[in-house]
C-alpha cells in the first residue's frame, strides 16, 4: 500500500495493531530479516533506563558529531512532529525520506502485524542503513529485553537509571525491572550502568549474558559542588568540568560510555559538550519576561531532579502541571508540593489523562505549608494562560511539567500563535 504523505502513513500504522503496546521481538525480527539491513561502520549504542535516556542519547550524539562521525539517533516519543524521532547528524529526517522508509517496511511486512513502535523502529533502522553511518544511537521505548529496539544486537548497552515505572509491563519491583532493562546487553560487549544504588540483578544479568559491566560507584565515580564537577574511572580523571545543562547523573554516565568505548575526550571538548547540550522538555527555558521552562518530569526520579533545579531559581516559580493517571502522582508530589508559589493544574485528554482535581488532592496532602493557590483547569491552554497572567503580575517564572503530553500541548500553543 502506498501513501502520499507522512500524515497518511502515520494514520495507517496506528490502525494496524489492536494494541498500542505489545512487547516481544518475534514480529519485528521477522520483518527485520526480510529488510536485510547492514550495521553501522563502527558501533550500535543502545540506551535503556527509567529516566535519562533522552539526555544521554542527546549528549552522546552531540559528542560523536563534534568528532566528525556520522550518527543516526532514534528516540521517542516526539513532541510535535514524528520526524523528531529519527535524526541524522542531529537533524530530523524529512518527510520524503520517512515515507520511502515506510514503503520499504510495508513491502517487507507481508501481512505481519506490527505495533506503531515496531513499525517506527524498523523505519529508523532502514533509514540508518541507507545512510551508511558510523554510529547508531538507539533509545529503548519501554523496558529493554522485549522492546523492539532490542532487535538489533548492540555493541554498547547503557542503563541510565532504574525506578518503578510501567509496572503493568515490566514488573512491580526494582530487581525485575533491572533485569528487563539490562536485557539489552550482549555477550562480550560493553554494558555501562549509571544506576544509583543498583539492584543486584544488573550484575547478575550481565554475568549471565557475558557482558563487560562497568558500574557507577564501582568502576567510576563523580563528585560535584555548585560550580563544577569531577569524574574518575577507567584509569583517567577529569576535573573542573562545568555543571552540565542536562542532568549531572546522565553526564557522568555519558562520560563513562565515552571512556570505556576507548575515546579520550579532551577537557575542551567536554566543557563544550556539557555547557551546550540541550534536549527539548528537560528543564528547557523557552520564553522570557516572564521566564517559562518546560520539563517532562513524570516520575519520582525526574521530580527530584526538577525540585533540585528549582532551588537554584531566584524566586519560587508557578506550576502548570498535567499528568497521566498511570504515573506515580503521589510520589511526584512528595518532591514537588512545596516547590511552587502557585499551582495551575490541568486535565489531560484521553483515557490515561489524570484530572486536575486529582492532582490537587496530592499537592494538598504532601504540602507542609498549603498557603499557596491551587487551581484546576480543563486544558493545558487554560492553565497556562492563567498562570502567565499571574506570573506577569508577581514577577516569577512558570514551569510547565508533568508529562510529554503536557509539554507537547504547550509547544503546540506556540505554533498556533505563529
Amino acid at each position: 500500500m502506498t501513501h502520499t504523505s507522512l500524515a497518511s502513513w502515520l494514520s495507517y500504522i496506528e490502525s494496524q495493531h489492536p494494541s498500542e503496546i505489545e512487547l516481544g521481538l518475534e514480529r519485528g525480527n521477522a520483518v527485520l530479516a526480510r529488510l536485510n539491513l547492514s550495521r553501522p561502520k563502527v558501533n550500535v549504542i543502545t540506551v535503556a533506563g527509567t529516566n535519562g535516556k533522552g539526555s544521554t542519547c542527546a549528549m552522546l550524539t552531540q559528542y560523536l558529531c563534534s568528532q566528525n562521525y556520522s550518527v543516526g539517533t532514534y528516540t521517542s516519543p516526539h513532541f510535535l512532529r514524528f520526524n523528531e524521532r529519527v535524526a541524522l547528524n542531529n537533524s530530523s529526517c524529512d518527510d520524503d525520506l520517512l515515507c520511502r522508509a515506510f514503503e520499504a517496511v510495508e513491502a517487507a511486512r507481508e501481512g505481519i502485524t506490527l505495533t506503531y513502535f515496531e513499525f517506527s523502529t524498523l523505519v529508523a533502522l532502514w533509514i540508518f542503513d541507507q545512510s551508511e553511518l558510523d554510529y547508531w544511537v538507539l533509545e529503548v521505548g519501554l523496558g529493554g529485553r522485549l522492546d523492539s529496539v532490542n532487535m538489533i544486537d548492540t555493541d554498547v548497552a547503557v542503563v541510565t537509571s532504574i525506578a518503578l515505572d510501567h509496572v503493568d509491563w515490566l514488573g512491580d519491583n526494582l530487581d525485575v525491572i533491572a533485569r528487563e532493562k539490562t536485557g539489552i546487553a550482549r555477550k562480550n560487549k560493553l554494558l555501562i550502568s549509571g544506576v544509583v544504588n543498583p539492584p543486584e540483578t544488573i550484575a547478575s544479568t550481565a554475568l549471565e549474558i557475558g557482558a563487560r559491566l562497568h558500574q557507577k560507584g564501582v568502576d567510576y565515580t563523580f563528585d560535584s559542588n555548585e560550580h563544577e564537577w569531577s569524574w574518575v574511572g577507567g584509569g583517567v580523571q577529569y576535573e573542573h568540568l562545568p555543571i552540565p545543562t542536562l542532568p549531572l547523573q546522565n553526564a557522568a554516565t555519558v562520560l563513562a560510555v565515552l571512556v570505556y568505548m576507548g575515546f579520550a575526550p579532551s577537557q575542551e571538548d567536554l566543557e563544550t559538550l556539557f555547557s551546550t547540550a540541550e534536549l527539548t522538555g528537560r528543564f528547557q527555558k523557552v520564553a522570557s519576561s516572564p521566564d517559562v521552562y518546560i520539563d517532562v518530569a513524570h516520575n519520582p526520579e525526574a521530580a527530584l531532579e526538577l525540585a533540585q533545579r528549582i532551588k537554584h531559581l531566584p524566586v519560587k516559580p508557578i506550576a502548570v502541571c498535567g499528568m497521566l493517571k498511570d504515573k506515580d502522582i503521589n510520589s511526584v508530589m512528595t518532591y514537588l508540593a512545596d516547590s511552587f508559589s502557585s499551582w495551575f493544574c490541568c486535565d489531560l485528554p484521553g483515557p490515561r489523562g489524570a484530572k486536575a482535581n486529582e492532582l490537587n488532592k496530592y499537592i494538598v496532602q504532601h504540602s507542609h505549608s498549603p498557603s499557596f493557590d491551587i487551581n484546576a483547569f480543563s486544558s493545558v491552554q487554560g492553565a497556562f494562560e492563567a498562570a502567565l497572567t499571574q506570573a506577569k503580575q508577581v514577577g516569577c517564572p512558570v514551569i510547565v511539567f508533568g508529562s510529554f503530553v503536557t509539554v507537547s500541548e504547550y509547544l503546540a500553543l506556540g505554533q498556533l500563535e505563529e
